[in-house]
């Protein structure tokens, strides 16, 4: 959230830095295990420190009661934030196992047999903020949001692979054409693959691509998404859906940029830049033995995650006037502040999507201009009748008042069938599109009668 990071105006700014927020400079000591001890590694200060048995992470711990990845943990202005990647034997601070959880610094994490201390550093540590509100199609003036621009905006100007990790919905795609039209390869191609929708048989030729006569089907030769991608960049979107099949085959075609057709013996170049994204945590997925560990170390060179809308709440306002004005046109009215407060209220499950299409409905269905002319709030005051307390069970619990309800809805339409049909049961039973035996029964159980005490259920002409 935005309290994770703190202005310090008094601090000693790098002189080449536009804007920076100061961060907790902390460090990762090793007091115990196979490791050795007193092994120090710093948390960067705009990324993550993982923890693991293999050799790609920033603490490495040859215990065989760890994971390969095991936790990871994330610097913050004044906490760190630690958290477990379903590692197989737990991560521990005392007799408390950990899933996610705030820890001071002095705390004593054991993972396995190992065990290490976080400590601060008097050094100051800085990160990078941007002046931006939007980059490219990403719009968001939250910090954290700016500190996302700042690392986008530097590995934008390479061709370092780049992974895209957060939510569904959050905007991982809009990052990735983002980062395509700053680079230098925006006058080539941007080709998306979305991973989780190619059945397994075709993902090596939708890649690679295939020769005639390859297999059945393949009539003509056919450019896989490397080759149509060369020059500009590759957009591997859900990589996490990737089937293990493939991930041996992309891994050597990223650190070689060479493909070959299914059905070829010739090796073609490739000039591409790769950008993946995913809404799984591919540490985890290691650990599970569904992604392979050195195409995640391969993948996540860069590696950032793009907040949840809930996490930047501030957003929602220039995200509204945004979309809406996008949507609604020129000409329109603007936002209107009735609906702007509902959707300030709303918990956004699923994110920066989801806000935009309740935008989007909302333009279509015409319920913006009924804001904007104070139609809906006259609505909204005449939703409920005269007079509706004096018959709403408000004394009964809700159930019950349910029940309640039903049962004197069910008297007053019975009534007024009968006096429209002047007492005739088969007459009234047809319009209310029941059965005879069905109303009469009804009738029974609700102990309706006449003016004169007579059963109304009872009018001689039984079936």
């Amino acid at each position: 959230m935005a309290s994770d990071f703190v202005l310090d105006e008094t601090a000693r700014y790098p002189a080449d830095a536009r804007s920076s927020v100061r961060v907790l400079t902390v460090e990762l000591v090793v007091l115990d295990g196979p490791a050795p001890r007193g092994t120090r590694v710093r948390i960067p200060a705009s990324g993550v420190l993982r923890v693991g048995s293999a050799a790609g992470n920033e603490l490495e711990l040859p215990d065989r009661a760890v994971s390969r990845v095991h936790c990871e943990l994330t610097a913050r202005a004044d906490r760190v934030l630690l958290k477990d990647l379903e590692s197989t034997n737990g991560t521990w601070i005392g007799d408390v196992r950990i899933a996610e959880a705030e820890v001071p610094v002095g705390t004593v994490i054991r993972a396995g047999g190992s065990a290490f201390r976080v400590e601060a550093s008097e050094d100051p540590t800085f990160v990078e903020i941007s002046d931006r509100t939007e980059l490219g199609e990403l719009v968001g003036a939250s910090l954290e949001m700016r500190t996302l621009y700042a690392v986008l905006e530097r590995v934008s100007q390479t061709d370092t692979t780049l992974l895209i990790q957060g939510e569904t919905g959050t905007g991982k795609d809009v990052a990735a054409r983002s980062v395509h039209a700053l680079s230098r390869r925006a006058r080539g191609p941007f080709v998306p693959i979305d991973c989780g929708a190619i059945p397994e048989t075709l993902f090596e030729s939708e890649l690679f691509g295939h020769v005639r006569g390859a297999f059945t089907g393949a009539i003509a030769n056919r450019a896989g998404a490397f080759e149509e991608a060369s020059g500009g960049t590759l957009f591997l979107d859900e990589i996490g859906e990737m089937p293990l099949s493939m991930q041996a085959k992309l891994l050597r075609a990223l650190e070689t940029r060479r493909v070959r057709r299914v059905g070829s013996t010739k090796e073609v170049d490739v000039d591409v830049r790769i950008v993946a994204a995913t809404n799984r945590k591919l540490a985890q997925c290691v650990n599970e033995g569904t992604f392979r560990e050195d195409l995640y170390y391969r993948l996540a060179v860069v590696e950032v995650s793009i907040p949840p809308l809930r996490a930047r709440r501030d957003d929602i306002p220039l995200l509204a006037s945004t979309f809406y004005a996008r949507i609604a046109g020129e000409g329109a009215e603007p936002l209107p502040p009735e609906l702007l407060q509902s959707l300030k209220q709303r918990a956004w499950p699923g994110n920066v999507r989801e806000l935009r299409n309740e935008i989007e409905r909302t333009v279509a269905l015409g319920q913006a201009q009924r804001m904007s002319t104070g139609e809906h709030a006259a609505a909204t005051q005449a939703v409920l009748p005269a007079g509706v307390e004096s018959i709403v069970p408000l004394h009964l619990p809700l159930k019950e008042a349910r029940l309640a309800w039903t049962s004197e809805f069910e008297s007053i339409y019975v009534r007024a069938m009968l006096e429209r049909t002047d007492g005739n049961l088969t007459r009234a039973a047809e319009l209310a599109g029941v059965s005879r035996r069905f109303l009469q029964r009804l009738i029974a159980r609700l102990g309706l009668r006449g003016p004169n005490g007579e059963i109304l259920a009872d009018d001689g002409d039984d079936d």
